[in-house]
């Protein structure tokens, strides 16, 4: 399959930095880290840009390096967790109670989502899923973000940020019920006739 040329290839990759550089950061919570990653993807993309088949688009080539080093720093400062906010993510979500009967049933029928596998193919959908996941407390976002964009397991989840199974799934949980609620009202609320 032919190449960019080089000059080409690089200011692509340098065009889509920013973007990295905001995954990195929501993912490992500390600037200096985050630049790093950031830095080793571009670099490993730049010296071998035939890596780069034209499979898939450039920025999801450059994610899945970008996932790669992230893991790896994750790995290399396992206790040096940092983050930014000194959110209160382990205390009662009140959203819990307004989703749930006391008999663990939803207190309203989630929203017609439609057809979802249409819903994914669009931009759209994807820019307003990134901005309720940019929306999520600090803690639930990062633990969502390692467990269905990372694809970390969730053991290797509570290794990395010594958590109990426990903590997690319910840290994920709040994640979800957010995110529903987000999506609800951001995309398939003005979907409705």
């Amino acid at each position: 399959m032919p190449q960019p040329d080089a000059a080409s290839f690089e200011q692509q990759v340098a065009d889509l930095r920013a973007y990295l550089l905001k995954f990195a950061r929501m993912q490992l919570r500390n600037d200096a880290w985050a630049e790093d990653a950031v830095s080793e993807t571009v670099l490993a993309a730049i010296s071998k840009p035939q890596g780069f088949e034209q499979r898939s688009q450039l920025k999801t080539w450059l994610v899945g390096i970008l996932k790669h080093k992230i893991i790896d720093a994750l790995r290399q400062h396992r206790r040096e967790v940092s983050s930014s906010s000194g959110s209160n993510d382990d205390q009662a979500d009140p959203l819990e109670d307004m989703a749930f009967h006391a008999d663990g049933h939803f207190a309203e029928k989630p929203a017609d989502w439609g057809s979802p596998e249409q819903d994914l193919s669009s931009r759209q959908f994807f820019a307003i899923l990134e901005a309720c996941t940019d929306k999520l407390p600090a803690v639930q976002g990062r633990l969502f973000l390692m467990r269905e964009w990372l694809e970390l397991s969730s053991e290797e989840i509570c290794k990395e940020l010594s958590l109990t199974p426990t903590n997690l799934y319910v840290q994920l949980h709040r994640a979800r019920l957010r995110l529903r609620e987000c999506l609800e009202l951001n995309w398939f609320a003005r979907k409705s006739p």
